[in-house]
């Protein structure tokens, strides 16, 4: 009687735990589903593209970083997602390997991004400076300036007078543009009560002095307010950071242990 119990608890005996694999499962289905998402957004900003400016002034087109980043989430969340629901040692092997690698890329792109900041900033400015040039031309651009001024209280990278490299901000008398010497709204300080928008209230703002722009706009540059932004919210850039690192190191944990597992498994049928 005791060993027909003992056979009976050895045949339902596993080495696998269904809490890990589930757990696996829908930790990676979620973020199969947001990838989804991502390659949703990328494909209809790029669909909304109407001009072809981008290609001559980026590397790549942010909507297609989008569709791309969508795409390798997809590709191991999915690894993710069948690995752990077949059991299948292979997928999650791509899966670990993947998240590690995904992992120590954006490691090794914190540590450089501090011991080069100088380095970081000059890249970022000239971002920045595509970004002005082409304002007028992109409305992904135009969008994505006017959201960094608005949010940091900004005018530009350095100062307001940097929106002179634009072909309808220049200062130069050559300028035939009703914008000439101006700068984008979204530099203007608010107006208390006020109803509709002055977008004209950036006109003329180059030809002023600093103490002059300060009545009408924000002079400071963007460089300078992000990095005074990011000295006041060290704790909630350090909380980002961890909750970006946190899945990715629970996915590589989970997926080893699983993986180790579903070996110990096949050794004891064998």
């Amino acid at each position: 009687m005791d060993r027909a119990l003992n056979l009976d608890r050895a045949e339902t005996f596993s080495f696998i735990n269904p809490w890990i694999r589930y757990f696996l499962f829908f930790f990676s289905f979620l973020f199969w589903v947001f990838s989804l998402l991502i390659i949703a957004i990328g494909v209809y900003a790029k669909a909304q593209k109407t001009t072809d400016t981008v290609r001559d002034t980026f590397l790549i087109d942010p909507a297609v970083i989008l569709i791309v980043v969508g795409v390798v989430m997809f590709f191991i969340t999915f690894c993710g997602c069948i690995g752990a629901l077949r059991e299948n040692i292979h997928l999650l092997k791509t899966f670990s390997l993947s998240l590690t690698l995904v992992f120590l890329t954006q490691l090794a792109i914190a540590v450089l991004g501090f011991f080069y900041s100088d380095q970081t900033r000059d890249a970022l400015g000239k971002f920045m400076k595509k970004a002005i040039v082409h304002y007028r031309d992109d409305l992904d651009l135009q969008n994505l300036m006017d959201y960094i001024q608005k949010e940091f209280k900004c005018c530009g990278w350095n100062n307001y007078t940097d929106w002179s490299w634009n072909l309808y901000f220049n200062c130069s008398f050559e300028n035939p543009s009703t914008e000439r010497c101006a700068v984008p709204y979204s530099c203007c300080t608010p107006i208390p009560g006020e109803a509709v928008i002055n977008t004209m209230c950036g006109f003329g703002v180059q030809t002023q002095n600093y103490l002059e722009a300060t009545k009408s706009i924000y002079p400071v540059g963007c460089a300078d307010k992000a990095v005074i932004w990011i000295e006041s919210h060290l704790l909630l850039v350090g909380a980002l950071a961890l909750g970006l690192a946190l899945p990715q190191i629970a996915g590589i944990v989970l997926s080893q242990i699983l993986i180790s597992q579903i070996q110990d498994e096949i050794s004891s049928v064998l």
